[in-house]
């Protein structure tokens, strides 16, 4: 199977990450792909080149789209794909027509069709992203879930002293980006009530400033590290011991997965996305958004309660296996593809 994949996302960022994870996997899976996508994108980048993935960049500008469109149209003549992705609306604006029996639409957020009038078919990452592409006209046999994937066990836990984090104290992670959506302001004010314990935020975000403003105003600033964008998030969750994700507005979120993945018990706000996938009780435990009160008192169950944390380990392990590992996002992906390309014939041009 020949995969081309248009990306036109920021430098970093959870639909990134899944974006590289998706193409590794498939690589290793023995497809061979090319992948047109920023510049700025230098990590994905190299490690596309390390697995022998050919790579272009474009600037994506909607202000002036030719050279971009000049970019994709040479890539898809010389590489002759099967079937090409568009993650995310910003790419899809950019599909040709001339390709469109053989070009997919992926969903990370709830983009309008508009944004992929050029895709015949279309990938959800969540059973309410299905929905809503189909909401808007998709037919079913257009239209699929594939699901993401995390792998990451085995990996060594980061260094608490290089973080200035004491070896005994409970570690509450967050991965996200400092948004007002993520919630992390609730996290800051959840730690006042938990004395013991410490928080890692690993993101960067137009809400850092103002963040750490907060934390110095709670008086919790010797507990809380602001880490920035990191690229070793399996060795922080190996470090922490509780996954806090205090999303206001989440489709998804992929901290749910790289929680179970990593064997740590999560906590999550009752968002559209965890509430999904979340079992209170069971994968994790689910509190209201914008509760302070209600995340604190859960986030304390877990830290000291180490049966609970057993059990939500180990339902999250078990929601992982049936639903999230590299080979069904794999075993998934090769299906649908194989639909794509018999439904367009052979590459012509």
């Amino acid at each position: 199977m020949r995969v081309m994949h248009v990306m036109a996302g920021a430098a970093e960022g959870g639909a990134e990450n899944i974006m590289l994870g998706s193409v590794l996997a498939l690589a290793g899976a023995g497809h061979e792909q090319h992948v047109v996508t920023r510049p700025e994108n230098g990590f994905g980048t190299g490690r596309f080149g390390s697995a022998g993935i050919s790579v272009d960049t474009a600037s994506f500008n909607h202000a002036w789209p030719f050279p971009t469109r000049k970019v994709i149209g040479k890539a898809i003549e010389h590489f002759k794909p099967d079937v090409i992705e568009y993650w995310m609306g910003r790419a899809g604006q950019f599909a040709p027509e001339a390709n469109r029996t053989r070009s997919i639409a992926w969903y990370g957020g709830y983009y309008k069709l508009t944004r992929f009038r050029n895709c015949d078919w279309h990938v959800g990452l969540t059973i309410d992203l299905l929905r809503h592409i189909r909401k808007q006209g998709v037919p079913e046999d257009r239209s699929t879930i594939i699901n993401t994937y995390a792998d990451l066990r085995g990996v060594a836990p980061a260094d608490r002293a290089a973080l200035t984090t004491p070896p005994k104290v409970p570690v509450a992670l967050s991965l996200a980006r400092l948004h007002q959506k993520k919630g992390l302001d609730t996290l800051l004010e959840a730690a006042v009530k938990l004395p013991d314990l410490h928080v890692w935020i690993a993101g960067e975000g137009p809400l850092e400033a103002e963040l750490k403003a907060h934390s110095t105003r709670l008086g919790v600033d010797h507990r809380v590290r602001f880490l920035g964008w990191r690229n070793d998030r399996g060795a922080l969750l190996a470090a922490c011991d509780v996954v806090a994700f205090p999303s206001r507005y989440e489709p998804f979120g992929t901290v749910i997965l790289d929680a179970w993945a990593a064997g740590r018990p999560l906590v999550a706000a009752d968002a559209v996305g965890p509430a999904a996938y979340v079992k209170d009780g069971v994968n994790g435990l689910l509190v209201p958004k914008n509760d302070v009160n209600a995340l604190a008192a859960a986030l304390g169950r877990v830290v000291y309660d180490r049966a609970l944390a057993d059990k939500l380990v180990a339902g999250g392990r078990a929601s992982y296996e049936a639903q999230f590992t590299r080979a069904a996002f794999i075993r998934d992906s090769e299906a649908f593809y194989e639909r794509v390309r018999a439904y367009a014939g052979p590459f012509r041009g």
